[in-house]
């Protein structure tokens, strides 16, 4: 097991959240300087304090333990929604006009 590679998930799921370690740690009760080391990878975390950040970062164990082609697509799904929920209607519409043009596009030359 890469305790360093489940640490780097914890982070970017953390960071999709715009949550600090701070706050991370105090929703799982355990010290910031804790999770700063399970996100390094410097210590081994339990299987309780996983299940913990996991349900803190509202996703599942299986996508802090396996770096999967889900995960990218959810932390996508994550980003874009994060920007759209700033927007205004007008400034949404085009957005989704853009991301439909890039994927027609991506199809064109893949």
């Amino acid at each position: 097991m890469n305790y360093y590679e489940i640490g780097q998930r914890i982070r970017r799921f953390r960071k999709i959240q715009s949550l600090s370690q701070e706050q991370l740690a105090e929703r799982v009760n355990i010290s910031t300087t804790h999770m700063s080391h399970i996100e390094t990878g410097n210590t081994k975390l339990s299987l309780p304090v996983l299940v913990h950040i996991a349900q803190a970062l509202h996703t599942t164990t299986d996508e802090l333990l396996f770096d999967s082609y889900h995960f990218q697509k959810e932390s996508a799904l994550h980003e874009i929604q994060t920007v759209l929920d700033a927007c205004s209607p007008p400034q949404a519409k085009i957005i989704s006009e853009i991301v439909k043009s890039a994927k027609i596009a991506m199809d064109k030359y893949n």
